[in-house]
């Protein structure tokens, strides 16, 4: 397609159109896999356009093929299915546009998707999107419960219905998006963006009924898949029945069987949780009585022994043996005082005894010099000598007559 071309000498859009249609001429048939998500047939026209998009991606193209190859399987063929398409792409060059011609549609069997979901369901597991160590816990008593489901739908009415008849106070922000078709899997992956992104939101419920495999498709989306399992919300699966497994069973947190069954496992019911309170309350209120009278018993053991049953008893043999200390202590103290009285008595007998007042009063004097010295020896008395004699009555003075004589 290299041309040259300048601000100079720029190059027609004809026919620049032009050389990008000689290009794609020259690109050969492809087979093509995607799913319809429009279709129109206009009577009497001999040319049928549709809409192939990719499921994985927000892209599509336009396929046009005469009515004789579409005919072949326009009965099993409507908006939603997957198709296979064998066609050659051409480029209109009047706007600029580029489409597929088909010369065979063919539809995806069931063995084949089910041969696709297989082993996505492998590649995911391997990933670790399956294993349980990373399924959360659902909240006890959510305050608020996120639904996504169709509108008007026989599993909007059973979630709704049967978790306010178990809790009437739970709340619900309800997301109604289609369940089946071209559509589905953008607006239930939008929802559940949403959803989790909501402060109030405890736990989301994806809610549909039964169907078919084809209907359950979008429930085995990888992007869904993987938003799912991305989510900070604990994310509860109820699609279909119990035999129906899309791959959102998987990597939800918590897999319900039915709607009803997803109802009954978010919202706990108010009878049973009143009856367990009233349980525990009586099995608390038994053990408490229990141990009150368990109590009361030993307490009354306690009470009935002598000593608490009249502690003044103990206080009187007490003050018994009291009383017999303090009067065994008078008497020994008397005792005490008597014999140190004796015994003061008998000391002071001989100290009067041995006293020289004693001496004095059995008729002895004591001769005393002037300077108070004590003449025990007639040598020490010289004739004419004064001395003092004391007496026991008094003293008098005397004078040495004669000379030393002996007794």
């Amino acid at each position: 397609m290299a041309n040259p071309s300048s601000p100079e000498a720029p190059l027609p859009v004809g026919k620049v159109s032009a050389l990008i249609g000689g290009w794609i001429d020259r690109l050969g048939a492809v087979w093509v896999e995607g799913q319809i998500t429009q279709l129109s047939r206009r009577p009497g026209a001999g040319v049928v356009f549709l809409t192939l998009r990719d499921p994985q991606a927000d892209v599509s193209l336009t396929v046009t093929c005469f009515r004789s190859v579409f005919d072949q399987v326009a009965d099993a063929v409507q908006e939603g299915s997957r198709v296979i398409v064998h066609a050659k792409p051409e480029w209109y060059a009047a706007r600029g546009q580029l489409s597929l011609r088909a010369s065979e549609i063919r539809l995806v069997g069931l063995g084949e998707l089910l041969a696709r979901l297989e082993q996505l369901k492998r590649r995911l597991a391997g990933e670790g999107l399956f294993a349980a160590d990373r399924k959360r816990p659902l909240p006890f008593l959510p305050q608020c419960v996120g639904l996504v489901t169709g509108r008007g739908s026989a599993a909007e009415r059973d979630v709704l219905e049967n978790a306010r008849r178990r809790w009437p106070a739970v709340r619900f922000e309800v997301r109604n998006v289609p369940v089946q078709g071209v559509s589905a899997v953008e607006r239930v992956s939008e929802a559940v963006r949403e959803l989790d992104e909501h402060p109030e939101v405890d736990v989301i419920i994806v809610a549909r009924g039964g169907g078919s495999v084809e209907d359950l498709l979008p429930f085995s989306d990888e992007g869904l898949v993987r938003l799912v399992a991305a989510a900070r919300t604990p994310v509860v699966s109820a699609i279909g029945h119990e035999p129906d497994q899309p791959l959102l069973d998987f990597v939800a947190d918590l897999r319900a069987s039915t709607p009803t069954d997803a109802a009954k496992r978010v919202v706990p019911d108010v009878g049973e949780e009143l009856a367990k309170v009233r349980q525990l309350r009586d099995r608390a209120r038994r053990h408490v009585l229990a141990r009150v009278e368990r109590e009361q018993h030993g307490l009354d053991g306690v009470r009935s022994r002598p000593v608490l049953a009249a502690p003044q008893r103990m206080l009187d043999g007490r003050g018994q043996e009291v009383d017999g200390l303090l009067e065994r202590a008078r008497r020994t103290l008397r005792h005490r005082l008597d014999h140190a009285q004796s015994d003061l008595g008998h000391t002071l007998a001989r100290v009067v005894a041995l006293s020289p007042a004693a001496t004095l009063e059995r008729g002895y004097a004591v001769l005393q010099r002037g300077d108070g010295t004590v003449v025990t020896d007639p040598a020490q008395a010289a004739a004419g000598e004064e001395l003092h004699a004391r007496v026991a009555g008094g003293g008098f003075d005397v004078t040495v007559a004669g000379g030393r004589r002996a007794d």
